[in-house]
C-alpha cells in the first residue's frame, strides 16, 4: 500500500508533492477541481455575457450616447474622436433646438454618387440633412444658401472621395465649407474610396481629425454612427 512521504521528505514545494505516491493524486484531483471551477466561471461569463466578451476580442465597444439596445459598436480611436463632437451637439441642440443635424460638405462630382447614397441611409435613419442637391434653390447665390446651411446645422460631414481630394487644392466652395466646420469642433470626416493617408498628403488640418472610414465600415454602417451621434 502507497504511504504518503511527507513524514521523511516533507512536502516542502510542489515538486516533492507531485513526487509523494499519495498526494499526487490529491493535487491532481485539487488541480481539476480548480480547473473545472474556473472552467465554469468562464462558460458562465460567458453565455451570460456575450457582448462583453465580443467587445473584448474585437477592441470595440458602444460609446455614451448609444441609445439601449443598440447593434453598433466603435473602436476606442472612433469614440475618442467622435466625443468633442457629440458634446458640439448637445451644446448647440440646448441652444438651438430648430437647427438641422448635418451639413452634408461633398465634391460635385459625388452629388448623384455616394454623397446621395450617404445622404438617403442619413434620412432613412431620422437624420436631418442640409443637402445641396435638395436645398440649394434655383435662383439663389451658392454662397449664401451655403453660409445658412451651415449657419442652421450642429454639426457637418465631409465626404472625402478622390473627387474630394481633386477639389481641395482649388480652394473651391468646398475650401470654404471645412474652413467654417474647422473652425468650431463641428467636422466628421467620412473617407470613402480613398486613405487618410491620401487625404494628409492634399489637407493635414483636416486629416488631423479622425473620423470614420468606409473600408472599415459600410456606409449603411457609417451611416448609423452618424445617426446616433447626432440623435438627441
Amino acid at each position: 500500500m502507497a504511504r504518503c512521504t511527507a513524514p521523511v521528505k516533507g512536502h516542502r514545494s510542489a515538486a516533492a508533492a507531485a513526487a509523494c505516491p499519495v498526494c499526487r493524486y490529491k493535487n491532481s484531483r485539487y488541480s481539476n477541481s480548480s480547473y473545472t471551477s474556473s472552467y465554469a466561471s468562464y462558460g458562465n461569463s460567458r453565455y451570460n455575457g456575450t457582448t462583453n466578451l465580443t467587445n473584448r476580442s474585437s477592441g470595440t465597444s458602444q460609446p455614451r450616447w448609444s441609445k439601449p439596445g443598440s447593434s453598433v459598436f466603435y473602436t476606442s480611436a472612433q469614440i475618442q474622436s467622435l466625443n468633442p463632437i457629440r458634446e458640439t451637439v448637445e451644446a448647440r441642440a440646448a441652444e438651438q433646438p430648430d437647427l438641422r443635424d448635418i451639413f452634408l460638405c461633398h465634391a460635385w462630382d459625388d452629388r448623384a454618387g455616394p454623397a446621395k447614397e450617404l445622404h438617403d441611409l442619413l434620412e432613412a435613419a431620422g437624420v436631418k440633412v442640409w443637402f445641396s442637391e435638395k436645398d440649394l434653390a434655383l435662383g439663389v447665390p451658392m454662397m449664401r444658401a451655403i453660409d445658412k446651411g451651415l449657419r442652421n446645422s450642429r454639426v457637418g460631414l465631409v465626404l472625402v472621395t478622390p473627387a474630394m481630394l481633386n477639389r481641395l487644392p482649388k480652394e473651391g466652395v468646398a475650401d470654404k465649407e471645412l474652413s467654417a466646420l474647422l473652425a468650431g469642433n463641428q467636422l466628421v470626416p467620412v473617407v470613402h474610396n480613398t486613405t487618410y493617408e491620401e487625404l494628409r498628403n492634399i489637407s493635414p488640418l483636416l486629416a488631423s481629425r479622425s473620423g470614420l472610414d468606409t473600408s472599415e465600415d459600410s456606409m449603411e454602417i457609417v451611416a448609423k454612427k452618424i445617426a446616433e451621434l447626432v440623435t438627441i
